[in-house]
């Protein structure tokens, strides 16, 4: 089996690249999914993150409200909705963030991990990709034969962005520049990559890349 890591930054449409995958026959999970059932009431994430995030993050129905989450992580904006800009604000930001991912990193690269041998032993001749936005950032590369990055310009992913959760251009540019301060440059990813899909084009344009780099991935499979 070959395990595949697939990585860019926010909104670079890591999801569409890897349906088009799965579509060619790929198994594929998101680590965004783990993550999200990381966090389910009773789950040992859950309460931890609870703990140090505070009950404010709940819905009614005591779970996560995930919005809430990533304002208490992120930082959230002054009332004129412009992002807070001393350096004060922006190491605390920088350390809630820390905080979040030194909780929910480690239990998600273990259910990967769980994921990827499960998928070996049922399918020893596969390919296994782990769909995730920080794999860099959270020290996980090193559990792939390979990585995959996505990209586009900062304006597709703004557009992007904005499109997905239903934002205004300036507000989803803001949001977008938050998050990306607490993630690697794209360059960095593509300096680490072994494959670079552009995403900037058409969805013909991705599909006949995805469709090449699967090949070079099907070659790669340890007999």
């Amino acid at each position: 089996m070959l395990k595949v890591g697939l990585t860019g930054a926010i909104a670079s449409g890591k999801s569409a690249v890897g349906e088009m995958f799965v579509a060619l026959g790929a198994h594929l999970v998101q680590a965004d999914r783990i993550a999200h059932h990381l966090m389910l009431p009773g789950q040992p994430v859950y309460n931890e993150v609870v703990r140090h995030f505070g009950g404010a993050i709940l819905n009614p129905d005591m779970s996560v409200n995930r919005s809430r989450l990533a304002e208490a992580a992120f930082g959230s904006s002054t009332p004129s909705g412009r992002a807070a800009s001393t350096s004060s604000s922006a190491a605390s930001a920088i350390s809630r963030i820390d905080e979040l991912n030194r909780i929910v990193h480690p239990a998600v690269i273990r259910s990967q991990e769980e994921w990827m041998a499960e998928t070996g032993r049922q399918d020893p001749h596969s390919v296994a990709i782990v769909e995730a936005a920080l794999i860099l950032e959270a020290g996980a590369a090193r559990s792939f034969d390979c990585l995959i990055v996505v990209t586009c310009t900062d304006e597709q992913r703004v557009s992007r962005f904005a499109a997905r959760q239903k934002l205004a251009l300036d507000v989803a540019r803001k949001e977008v520049e938050r998050r990306m301060a607490a993630q690697l440059p794209e360059a960095e990813k593509v300096k680490a990559a072994d494959y670079v899909i552009d995403n900037s084009g058409s969805l013909e344009e991705t599909r006949s890349q995805v469709v090449q780099v699967w090949s070079r991935l099907r070659a790669r499979i340890p007999d």
